[in-house]
């Protein structure tokens, strides 16, 4: 324990606790199914999940010009040393502006693709905002 009284944790040296992985679970699957749900029930271009969603867009346009919203995500090209580099920078700037900014969710890996094993990946809520936001900017989630 921290002399502040807070519990210090090393994450190199940190073992997953089952309870803690099982409530992680929950919340990440309760944020699929509700927006999905929203998906199901309005046009993703009438949907804002931010309220600095014009922001995010412009900023994820102006940092990865090469993003193309209807093309299905290279999550190993998304994670590679340059890729989580570029990301954590680009993240880093909502750090104090949108709540759970770092929290893990999952993402389509192609806008017309439903959630599902093989087509589904893990990411920061962050990154799964900007992708989102783009891709109903241009309106190309056709659930």
């Amino acid at each position: 324990m921290a002399t502040d009284g807070t519990i210090s944790l090393n994450p190199d040296e940190a073992t997953n606790f089952e309870d803690i992985e099982k409530q992680f679970a929950v919340k990440v699957v309760n944020h699929l199914s509700t927006y999905w749900s929203i998906l199901e029930k309005m046009p993703g271009s009438k949907l804002r999940l931010t309220k600095i969603d014009d922001e995010i867009y412009e900023h994820l346009k102006k940092d990865f010009p090469e993003f193309d919203p209807a093309a299905t995500i290279d999550e190993e090209l998304m994670k590679d040393a340059q890729g989580k580099k570029r990301w954590r920078t680009f993240m880093m700037q909502y750090e104090s502006k949108v709540s759970d900014f770092n929290f893990g969710t999952l993402l389509r890996t192609n806008p017309t693709f439903e959630y599902g094993e093989e087509t589904t990946i893990f990411c920061p809520r962050m990154q799964f905002y900007s992708i989102e936001i783009a891709r109903q900017a241009v309106a190309t989630s056709l659930v």
